[in-house]
């Protein structure tokens, strides 16, 4: 009996008191994320992007939520290049495709690796920014801008250039949506960037030219 007591003892702690910290920690992480995912122009898929990583490692800094964007972004490209070459190795093994479809998937393919390695390339420079002096800001922000931008241009015209019968329609659905939530991913990547910029400029007095 004395032991049954103290258990519902202890339940009851957990419902009056654990439980309702753990919600309202959780309700605080998702209030700051939709603050910070406002700038975004896929404030959704920055709130999944960006919770996960708040809830197990507290509230992120500008700097640390744009490379969490990016790692994000890389992975879904490193994701969508696989894909891309599985679907491409199909093709080329089929007699009947046609020079144009082959040459259309292999522009795409091309597009896809220069986004993997510009959007590489604007991680490593993230994480570099702030630790080799405020005189090489604005170098290391002009490069990431470029970078971002051009994988988001890489990533348009490759969707805009996937046709032709020999690729059945689920595939090219498929491709579609994993280069358009790159993307998505890469925009946001850029939005949060931007905004973490801002900032530092700011609170440094760094002047743009």
């Amino acid at each position: 009996m004395p032991q049954s007591f103290l258990s519902f003892l202890v339940m009851c702690f957990i419902i009056f008191f654990v439980f309702p910290a753990i919600v309202e920690s959780r309700s605080h992480a998702r209030v700051y994320v939709d603050a910070q995912c406002k700038s975004t122009r896929y404030p959704d898929i920055c709130v999944q992007t960006l919770l996960p990583y708040v809830n197990k490692r507290g509230l992120p800094s500008p700097q640390l939520q744009a490379q969490v964007a990016l790692a994000s972004c890389l992975s879904k490209a490193r994701f969508t290049k696989s894909y891309m070459n599985m679907v491409a190795k199909k093709l080329n093994e089929t007699s009947s495709s046609t020079l144009g479809e082959n040459q259309a998937m292999e522009e795409c393919l091309r597009q896809i690796n220069d986004g993997v390695k510009q959007i590489t390339q604007s991680f490593k420079e993230l994480q570099q920014m702030g630790k080799d002096g405020d005189e090489n800001f604005l170098w290391h922000e002009s490069n990431v801008q470029t970078w971002i931008s051009a994988a988001l241009t890489d990533a348009t015209t490759c969707i805009d250039g996937i046709t032709g019968d020999r690729i059945s329609d689920s595939e090219k659905a498929m491709i579609r949506a994993t280069i358009l939530k790159v993307k998505q991913l890469a925009s946001n990547s850029l939005a949060l960037f931007t905004r973490f910029t801002t900032r530092y400029r700011a609170s440094h007095g760094i002047k743009i030219p």
